[in-house]
């Protein structure tokens, strides 16, 4: 890959976006490479957190490439969307916990992938800014759509309309941001949060992110049942037994099941 990085490690996965120069900002050609990345790791038993984050100590994704965007048509403008709109939705809904180490800008494309993540961690220097109606267009990459179900309804329109860039603990403070963590503590910060998650029920949490993903989508009802149906398949498996015998003799639950 030209514009990513990966390394995998404990069944942690850590994807860096890396175009430093452009300040890791999104191309076509980043696009399918994050696309292939994610068909890639969605298929892997060895990984079961991935951490997403952006190279260098200034910027996570500094947004789309608008030196690729000025002179795109109609037919090309919505080509790159629908390229991020398979990688993010890939991100989206992998079997894996995905994290988002923000460490710096996540604006526009940015900002939308960060979204596009189960849980996300900025760094206190963060920014976050969804700038796209100062350049003539609108967000593109699941912007008018993630954002509105994260903070939403009016806190989106405001930060879409305005364009205005928000710091960490103002995106903590709607809820766009999990957790605000100094700098220098981020990746440390979000692999302990891995390790966490990785000791927990790894069948449990990928269906409970399907129940969670999917019943947002639906009404209240359809929700619901979706839920019951996941739960009642999460009895067949052996981290059931185990979870529960261990609990009633009181001691740890070694839970394998992925």
């Amino acid at each position: 890959m030209k514009n990513l990085l990966m390394e995998v490690e404990n069944e942690v996965a850590v994807v860096t976006i890396n175009r430093p120069k452009s300040l890791n900002a999104l191309n076509s050609e980043t696009l399918a490479e994050l696309n292939e990345t994610f068909k890639e790791i969605e298929k892997r038993k060895d990984i079961r957190v991935v951490i997403l984050t952006g190279s260098g100590a200034k910027s996570f994704v500094a947004g789309a490439d608008i030196s690729e965007m000025v002179n795109a048509s109609a037919a090309e403008g919505r080509q790159m969307g629908m390229l991020a709109f398979e990688a993010f939705k890939r991100l989206e809904d992998m079997p894996q916990v995905t994290i988002a180490a923000v460490n710096g800008f996540a604006l526009g494309g940015g900002c939308e992938i960060s979204m596009a993540c189960d849980i996300r961690v900025a760094a206190d220097n963060a920014k976050f800014g969804q700038p796209e109606v100062g350049l003539g267009i609108l967000p593109g990459f699941g912007g008018t759509q993630r954002l509105p179900r994260l903070v939403g309804k009016g806190r989106a329109k405001e930060l879409i309309f305005t364009t205005d860039m928000i710091d960490a603990e103002e995106a903590y403070r709607i809820g766009l941001a999990n957790k605000v963590v100094p700098n220098a503590e981020l990746m440390d910060f979000c692999k302990k949060m891995a390790a966490k998650i990785m000791s927990k029920g790894s069948y449990g949490i990928t269906l409970a992110k399907q129940a969670i993903n999917v019943g947002l989508d639906t009404d209240l009802a359809s929700g619901l049942q979706l839920e019951a149906n996941l739960f009642g398949l999460s009895f067949a498996t052996n981290d059931k037994k185990e979870g529960m015998t261990a609990f009633l003799e009181k001691r740890e639950a070694k839970l394998t099941d992925f």
